[in-house]
């Protein structure tokens, strides 16, 4: 395939407007070639990964197109970075990552970015609908897009992502198309308790499950309650997307392009068709469990970003209740749902319990935790997945409510009831 460029994308990468626009301009052109497409298309907005400092490269490559004049064209959020820069005492790093963290948030700020420093660009007031064209970086944010919004991006990575804001513009392929979006892999829910079927707990434990089995291939969901939330999904697709290569799923009369397994499949030819059970789901817990015994040293929850729901939720448990002196409780979520949880009235419980509010960044990426003697517990298959890789930490894995009532304790306690 050929790729045709318009009038307008020729005159960008010959430098119509500038070094930096000319640039992203020709990286935005191989990676079409790359991917076979034969043109590029419009955007309405961009979330940019690449602000989460991870070495001179990504600083380099940004204040050189600051320097350049570089300045985003389209609506751009900002994902979660190395600080915190309302709670700037939470960070343990060195002065070096610091800075240097310091000046990459700032190099995307000074292009457009809006300093949202969050994971979670859907809980924003302004989202994409149904079948809009972005460029969202941001493996969590990417797999909602898609699946939950019916919007439609790539897996935009880091430096990409600042190419797409600069110019507008990306190759018309993978998840953009139509045929590139049929589910080819179907996971059905059989023999599960009610109690567990309205757990929050089952979604990462099932997206973990489901993004090992599949990998890349986009999966169709059959037997989940119709009225699983945002939250809910959320859990899910990001769990997906760490254990596997997930981009978007189909929940079979959830999301708004499965309302049939016929419509989510579109005729595609089935790689995988697997019966999910009680005993398949409680082995994908134990997975994303390394420490169940031991002493309990921190919490970590909200990753993806807490929502003003599970705010309210959390503000619900504990109430009344204490976290124990030797623990740590983390709880990491966006300016903009920090502020609507205050305003709602739901931080005052969790601040008099000892629970730190954590913006801006994560405590699995940055560091946070003054405590890493002992098991970090979480309700997030993300954290579980990758927190042992990142910290160096074991994990236990278990529900919200099971990390209210471990933290009040002292001790890891998981309500087992939930999924015999």
């Amino acid at each position: 395939m050929t790729l045709q460029l318009s009038d307008r994308d020729q005159a960008l990468a010959a430098g119509e407007r500038g070094p930096a626009v000319a640039m992203a301009m020709r990286i935005i052109t191989r990676l079409a070639e790359a991917n076979r497409a034969r043109r590029l298309i419009d955007v309405t907005s961009a979330h940019i990964d690449s602000c989460l400092y991870h070495g001179d490269a990504g600083l380099d490559f940004a204040e050189r197109l600051v320097d350049d004049g570089g300045r985003f064209v389209i609506p751009t959020s900002l994902n979660v970075a190395t600080l915190d820069l309302l709670h700037p005492e939470l960070f343990r790093g060195d002065a070096e990552l610091a800075e240097r963290g310091k000046r990459l948030m700032a190099a995307y700020v000074a292009m457009g970015g809006t300093p949202t420093w969050t994971c979670a660009p859907y809980q924003l007031d302004v989202r994409p609908g149904l079948g809009e064209h972005v460029a969202w970086a941001e493996s969590n944010a990417i797999v909602f897009a898609n699946s939950v919004l019916g919007a439609r991006t790539e897996r935009y990575g880091d430096f990409i992502d600042a190419c797409a804001a600069l110019t507008g513009r990306v190759p018309d392929a993978g998840l953009h198309r139509d045929e590139h979006r049929r589910a080819w892999s179907v996971f059905r829910l059989e023999g599960i308790s009610d109690q567990l079927l309205r757990s929050e707990a089952i979604y990462p434990v099932l997206g973990h499950l489901i993004g090992r089995a599949t990998g890349i291939f986009i999966p169709a969901i059959t037997g989940l309650t119709p009225d699983a939330s945002e939250d809910d999904l959320k859990a899910l697709g990001a769990a997906a997307a760490s254990s596997g290569g997930v981009a978007m799923f189909h929940a079979i009369g959830i999301t708004p392009e499965a309302a049939t397994l016929s419509e989510a499949t579109a005729g595609a030819r089935l790689r995988l068709d697997i019966t999910i059970g009680p005993e398949d789901l409680r082995r994908a817990r134990d997975e994303l469990t390394t420490g169940a015994q031991g002493s309990l040293g921190a919490i970590s929850i909200g990753t993806p970003h807490f929502s003003r729901a599970e705010f309210k939720r959390l503000a619900a448990l504990v109430s009344g209740v204490t976290v124990h002196p030797d623990v740590e409780f983390y709880v990491n979520t966006g300016r903009g749902e920090l502020a609507a949880a205050a305003a709602a009235g739901y931080l005052d419980p969790i601040r008099r319990a000892g629970i730190e509010i954590v913006t801006d960044t994560c405590a699995y990426v940055t560091p946070i935790m003054r405590q890493t003697e002992g098991t970090v517990m979480t309700n997030s298959g993300k954290v579980a997945y990758y927190a042992p890789g990142n910290l160096g930490v074991d994990v236990a894995f278990g529900s919200l409510a099971d990390c209210v009532v471990s933290a009040q304790a002292g001790q890891i306690i998981r309500d087992e009831s939930l999924w015999s």
